[in-house]
């Protein structure tokens, strides 16, 4: 009897698999053939489910930033009131942090030979960008994404760079207060 394979569950396996292969590898030093060695597969079997390094890096990148499906928080985000938000937002962040030094790794390693204009319309680039912005809105609103991502990002690497003496506690306490003045609104 012939072997039935859930194409799509085998395929979404590869990438998370792939995921862990260019956090360790990079993308530049990485080819199919490598990638396929990991995997523990044929370049052929590769090829049969991604038709190139970038298109695979593509599927990682979508699962890497991939927000709705995960159990982040306990209710529903418009339930909750600010102070609730930033928290779970915080949770978030620092589930990301764990993955954060071989991401920006690879981030500058995928990005090292292209300008910020071609890094402004990379594909891949703008995913991930737009749905961490789009994540952040759920929390804190459209007119603050950007402005929070910037912080978490800066928040994040402050933490690498510094060995995480920098707190989380600090960061949520400031975020609450920033918002409770960027939109004047109550948090308790």
């Amino acid at each position: 009897m012939p072997k039935i394979i859930d194409h799509k569950k085998y395929r979404k396996g590869l990438v998370k698999k792939a995921t862990l292969v260019f956090r360790e590898y990079g993308y530049s030093g990485l080819g199919m053939r490598k990638i396929a060695e990991e995997l523990g597969i044929s370049k052929s079997a590769l090829y049969h489910y991604f038709s190139s390094k970038e298109s695979l890096f593509e599927g990682c990148t979508k699962a890497v930033t991939s927000f709705e499906n995960r159990d982040y928080h306990d209710s529903p985000i418009h339930k909750m009131n600010t102070q609730e938000r930033i928290k779970a937002l915080i949770k978030i962040f620092k589930r990301i942090e764990k993955d954060f030094k071989g991401e920006l790794s690879l981030l500058i390693d995928y990005t090292r030979s292209m300008t910020p204009a071609q890094v402004a319309v990379n594909k891949n680039m703008q995913l991930a960008n737009q749905n961490y912005i789009t994540m952040i809105a759920s929390f804190v609103g459209q007119e603050n994404a950007e402005f929070v991502l910037c912080i978490m990002y800066g928040v994040l690497l402050q933490r690498l760079l510094a060995g995480r003496k920098y707190g989380f506690q600090e960061i949520e306490e400031k975020l609450i207060s920033f918002l409770k003045t960027a939109n004047n609104i109550d948090t308790q």
